[in-house]
């Protein structure tokens, strides 16, 4: 491969870093991948990256940060960012920063191949001519459990999850006028009994508010909870441009708003990666933890698996925790799907 490119894949998702991968496989590359930020800036220093694909959103230095210390230490290399993260703000950002431009996750080939060929950079990355079969990203030797292969399986969940938050946080910002600050989702298997007590503790503290609402697809079932900070009412009402006084009615229909909206962009987002509809019930508030709700039934399973996201408004202290729990009976459809990603 001496005439190959050399490019790093900078993404915190092993999931993605093969999706990319995939993607350029027409090309002869010389791919080096990194796990976060610091990785990326040590691999365009050893010279490993004359072009750089760049996740936002990751651990120890974000996709904002390793593009400041491109521009700030003249670092030779061309950046596209590829991220789940759609909001108009965020596509301004990296391109003022230096960006050359910005694909949405998942990876669309046509956007792609026309950014590549736009800035020339199909020259020198000439197509390979014997493609070898591409990577599987289905489980080599299947776990003997859905358990275990939901374990096996979180940094695919962590991906669908990081590409869904992007698509609610979007409707947000633009519904609200603002840039939503997004986190790395934290997916987990987690005992009923330990997910009732967090409940409990939330719903008890006054300064919260609690909406919960059903979802259920063919085999797949389980609730979202959005939880919101109670304190912050007037907050809330500005950035949703309600007129007159913000009465306790008032600010129930407003947390029913913002919940109604990010748990339905959520899960359509969610869902469209897997080819899955879901359905929603009505959402309600939580003033009581149910009486053995539907996850808590004790005719249930008692692993769930939960994938919390936690957006922040920038620039005020408004933020809201989106909690997604799935049943452990859903997990075999689930995985199976979650495993045919690539």
């Amino acid at each position: 491969m001496g005439n190959s490119l050399p490019v790093i894949i900078c993404d915190d998702s092993p999931l993605a870093r093969k999706h990319m991968e995939r993607a350029l496989a027409p090309w002869n590359l010389s791919i080096t991948h990194a796990n976060h930020g610091l990785e990326a800036l040590e691999a365009i220093r050893a010279g490993k990256g004359e072009l750089l694909f760049l996740d936002l959103n990751m651990p120890l230095m974000d996709g904002y940060e390793v593009l400041e210390r491109i521009r700030e230490q003249d670092l030779p290399v061309l950046t596209i960012v590829v991220s789940g993260d759609i909001q108009p703000e965020a596509h301004e950002r990296v391109r003022q920063l230096g960006a050359l431009d910005f694909i949405r996750k998942p990876i669309d080939i046509e956007h792609l191949s026309r950014s590549l060929h736009a800035f020339g950079l199909l020259e020198e990355i000439r197509p390979v001519q014997n493609l070898s079969p591409g990577v599987s990203g289905r489980l080599n030797t299947a776990p003997s459990s859905p358990i275990e292969q939901a374990q096996a399986l979180s940094g695919h969940y962590q991906e669908l999850a990081n590409v869904a938050m992007g698509q609610a946080a979007a409707l947000l910002a633009q519904l609200m006028n603002t840039f939503i600050e997004l986190p790395i989702p934290s997916v987990k298997l987690v005992e009923s009994g330990e997910l009732e007590m967090a409940m409990q503790q939330s719903i008890s503290q006054s300064a919260f508010t609690t909406v919960c609402q059903g979802f259920i697809a063919p085999g797949i079932s389980g609730e979202a909870l959005l939880i919101l900070n109670g304190t912050q009412a007037e907050q809330l009402a500005q950035l949703l441009n309600h007129q007159g006084e913000v009465t306790e009615q008032v600010e129930r229909e407003l947390t029913m708003e913002i919940a109604t909206l990010l748990i339905g962009a959520f899960l359509n987002g969610f869902g469209q990666q897997l080819d899955l509809n879901f359905s929603q019930s009505s959402p309600k508030m939580l003033d009581t933890l149910p009486r053995r709700d539907s996850l808590m039934d004790s005719n249930q399973p008692d692993r769930i698996l939960s994938i919390e996201i936690s957006y922040r408004i920038e620039g005020l202290a408004l933020s809201c925790d989106l909690l997604l729990l799935f049943t452990e009976d859903s997990l075999p459809p689930l995985n199976e799907l979650a495993s045919h990603l690539l």
